[in-house]
């Protein structure tokens, strides 16, 4: 929903706001930490536990209840964070652990400052990462900005682990994410429709624009993927809308939530 400025439109407020007044509710699902995603949920008004986290982190703002948290087990963190601090690599990554809605990190480099900001958090440097692992991470991510460098990453640590070790996927190029083999936003989005909301999977609708958006993309009935997504995302969708700079989602909800209601 939110593109460069990091903003939910004006037009995209609209267009949920009206769908939410026709009894549709609306959810948002992110790989941001629970307390960056906070204000974009409160600013749509949605009445739904807030998906943080590609899902591994589900909790209603409102009762405060976490309905999931599924977190990395420390033994996996540990040699991820081994591999992330190879010679070759460990100059090139800024490595984040989210542990209890908090990220740690070794050091403040310049784009987990920028990240940081960007996300309205304040990252803790802590030295060695292992010093934080009593406790295990709800989240692991690798930045980079040399977008190569985590699709590399991304394709060596396929090989090392497979899908019930661990679920890794870009959020956007240059971050690389693992998470507990349990969490994708398309397992989240099943849950809070079907177990919570007693839905079909044919009366959900998702939008998403990237690599972390496939599984929630691949489970609805209706799947909008923006026009600034990656082609291979674009393909999973039923239907591909403008993108984030040119309101998409507000362009999707008006047409397939606000044109029939409307007539």
């Amino acid at each position: 929903m939110a593109g460069e400025s990091n903003k939910i439109s004006d037009r995209v407020i609209e267009a949920v706001n009206a769908v939410q007044a026709k009894g549709i509710q609306v959810a948002i699902a992110t790989g941001r930490m629970y307390c960056s995603a906070l204000r974009f949920h409160e600013q749509v008004g949605s009445t739904l536990p807030l998906i943080a986290y590609q899902g591994a982190w589900i909790q209603d703002p409102v009762s405060q209840k976490i309905h999931q948290h599924l977190s990395v087990p420390s033994s996996i963190a540990l040699k991820l964070l081994d591999y992330f601090e190879q010679p070759q690599l460990r100059q090139l990554l800024s490595v984040h652990f989210y542990i209890n809605d908090q990220l740690y990190v070794r050091e403040l480099t310049e784009e987990t400052q920028i990240y940081g900001q960007r996300s309205g958090i304040t990252p803790i440097p802590v030295g060695d990462l292992r010093s934080c692992l009593s406790n295990e991470p709800t989240k692991i991510l690798a930045l980079c900005e040399d977008s190569e460098i985590i699709d590399q990453l991304l394709g060596n640590l396929r090989l090392q682990y497979t899908p019930a070790e661990l679920y890794l996927t870009k959020s956007v190029a240059t971050f690389f994410e693992a998470t507990n083999p349990l969490v994708n936003k398309g397992a989240a989005v099943r849950y809070v429709a079907e177990e919570l909301l007693g839905l079909q999977k044919t009366n959900v609708m998702t939008v998403g624009d990237n690599f972390n958006d496939v599984e929630m993309l691949e489970y609805a009935g209706i799947s909008v993927a923006m026009g600034n997504a990656p082609v291979q995302v674009q393909s999973i969708a039923s239907w591909v809308a403008p993108n984030v700079e040119q309101d998409g989602v507000a362009v999707a909800i008006e047409k397939f939530l606000l044109a029939n209601t409307e007539k």
